[in-house]
């Protein structure tokens, strides 16, 4: 039987960059930047139709955002599995733990492929093909972090550092370096085996929520607590504010 696949779309953000275009109230993923019509957040949700056994989308965004981002999938004529709505933000570890319960929930055997909405990717088919070579990897219970491989020394992208190979262009991560300085940057690129972190995830709901409980206890705890306690207004999901109150923020990485 063939594993469902289901997307997670981060579309939150605060809109600090590319101001005053972007701005708070309309952050840069709602946006036709690349496309003359179609945002980015857009043109990430219909990404995934080149997936077969995609299931419909996971969105987690900010409340005050919600009604442009069901808009913006009317137009595109989506319907989200749910909106999942942040009262405030919490970086993207709490974000996607918060998508993971609502998976495990609703799609419990499926896969989780986490994508941020701001995201421009013109070769589409090089997702799917790391995606699928790293199935057996998801299967066998891997948090599968994707990386493209460093070509020049950019000082603005976060980098992954790879380990040993354990299957076709999938390797242990060894660590994770947050936007190096030029001349480490110029090193990483002539070594080889570093690759520009991405942002793109993909596991099972349950390993990346049994992780998660081993390295951020309270974080998940928050998490679990404000998905035990949302409310459900139509396609929108809204977790409970004061068990995010006081909930870590922290990334993924």
């Amino acid at each position: 039987m063939t594993v469902k696949t289901v997307p997670v779309i981060l579309a939150g953000g605060s809109g600090t960059r590319l101001w005053p275009l972007s701005r708070a109230e309309y952050p840069k993923q709602f946006f036709p930047l690349i496309k003359e019509n179609e945002t980015l957040l857009q043109s990430t949700v219909l990404r995934t139709a080149a997936f077969a056994d995609m299931q419909a989308p996971i969105v987690v965004c900010h409340e005050d955002h919600r009604f442009i981002v069901a808009e913006q999938l009317r137009q595109i004529d989506v319907q989200a599995a749910a909106v999942i709505l942040e009262p405030a933000a919490r970086n993207t570890a709490p974000a996607i733990a918060l998508a993971a319960i609502y998976a495990q929930q609703h799609f419990p055997a499926a896969n989780v492929l986490i994508m941020p909405a701001d995201h421009v990717l013109q070769n589409h088919e090089a997702l799917l093909k790391a995606y699928l070579n790293a199935r057996e990897a998801i299967t066998a219970g891997h948090l599968i972090s994707f990386g493209i491989k460093a070509q020049r020394p950019k000082t603005a992208y976060g980098y992954i550092k790879v380990a040993d190979k354990i299957a076709e262009s999938v390797y242990k991560i060894a660590r994770f370096i947050e936007k190096p300085n030029k001349a480490d940057a110029m090193q990483f690129v002539k070594a080889g085996d570093y690759y520009w972190n991405c942002g793109i995830f993909a596991f099972k709901a349950q390993r990346y929520l049994e992780e998660l409980g081993l390295q951020e206890q309270h974080m998940m705890a928050c998490c679990e607590d404000a998905m035990k306690n949302a409310h459900a207004d139509g396609d929108f999901v809204r977790p409970n504010a004061d068990s995010l109150k006081n909930c870590p923020s922290n990334s993924i990485d």
